[in-house]
């Protein structure tokens, strides 16, 4: 099984809008996160495709990552993920064709179906309530055909976009897109940073499903997983509880901005269990806890990366949670 030096770490940043902040701050901390990523050696970062919620603002995914790509000179930008039933695939495959263009060999493209949205704004955003159920394959199929070579007689192109082949990821929290990511021969990303109960079912049945393509001669797994890392377990934990916070606020039907750290949270048990659900997978404590917590995971997953996520209050908090993750990941280069 890999050892945490021997794999490639990445940074999903959820935009999150601070109690007390702006949209505008936080465009400017996510740049500041990127930079300090692409200093450490971290592989990519990744903006995921949210509407309507208030706390995240990382909804024109695609305007965010070509801001970072812009800011940024080497690690990989991408979406982890555009919800492509959202939308024509045509439009996602210029989008990114014209983000492959500006920064050749660093754009990603991660794919989900579900919609990043409630019923309503899923209405607002012309959304079929089935989009994807069924038809999710044709989308793929159809978006891949806008970022290949043109095909002989293709009367609709993407421009930019045709033969830009921008590498395509398979995202999902069930066995669905693992399934399909095997049979397509594409990398898959696993969203443990929210729903990791089916996390090894999925990773067993895409790797099982597993068909060698022209982009993958073997299965590639990359999991999101939550990871606070402090000076201290006790420091870590406290930093926690927002990220317990805003899970708390989904439990009890809420949206909310990220809230600061707390001693004390008030739950009922009920509640407690069901937000502990959300972080089954967290890593969180001072750098010892965070070392052995990852080098657990990854014997446990067999995973080829880890995109780490870290929900806490202030930036700086932030940094230096991937600071520790970092001096710990290279301490045996």
């Amino acid at each position: 099984m890999p050892r945490l030096n021997e794999i490639p770490l990445s940074v999903l940043d959820l935009a999150p809008i601070r109690q007390g902040g702006s949209a505008a701050e936080t465009f400017d901390d996510s740049v500041t996160l990127a930079r300090l990523a692409e200093r450490r050696g971290f592989e990519r970062f990744w903006l995921a495709e949210h509407h309507s919620i208030d706390g995240i603002a990382s909804a024109a995914t695609s305007v965010l990552i070509g801001h970072v790509a812009g800011q940024t000179s080497r690690i990989r930008v991408g979406s982890g993920g555009i919800m492509l039933p959202n939308h024509p695939p045509l439009v996602i495959a210029e989008q990114f064709g014209t983000l492959e263009t500006l920064y050749p060999g660093r754009i990603d493209l991660g794919l989900g179906r579900a919609p990043g949205a409630d019923a309503a704004t899923m209405a607002a955003l012309r959304r079929d309530a089935f989009a994807g159920v069924d038809d999710f394959p044709q989308r793929l199929e159809e978006l891949k055909g806008y970022l290949d070579d043109e095909r002989p007689g293709q009367r609709v192109r993407a421009v930019p976009g045709q033969g830009t082949r921008v590498p395509l990821w398979l995202l999902g929290s069930s066995d669905y897109s693992a399934r399909l990511a095997g049979r397509e021969g594409l990398p898959f990303a696993f969203a443990a940073q929210f729903a990791p109960a089916r996390l090894h079912e999925a990773l067993r049945v895409y790797r099982d499903n597993f068909r060698p393509s022209a982009l993958l001669d073997e299965p590639y797994a990359m999991v999101g997983l939550p990871v606070i890392a402090a000076d201290s377990d006790l420091q870590a934990e406290y930093l926690a509880s927002t990220a317990r916070q805003k899970f708390l606020g989904l439990v009890r039907g809420q949206r909310i901005l990220a809230q600061p750290p707390t001693e004390h949270l008030d739950w009922s048990p009920l509640e407690q269990s069901q937000v502990e659900q959300f972080l089954g997978a967290a890593v969180i404590g001072g750098p010892e806890t965070v070392r052995e917590g990852l080098e657990a995971f990854l014997e446990a997953t067999g995973a080829d990366e880890l995109m780490l996520h870290t929900d806490v209050y202030s930036l700086e908090d932030r940094l230096r949670s991937y600071e520790i993750v970092a001096d710990l990941w290279q301490a045996g280069d």
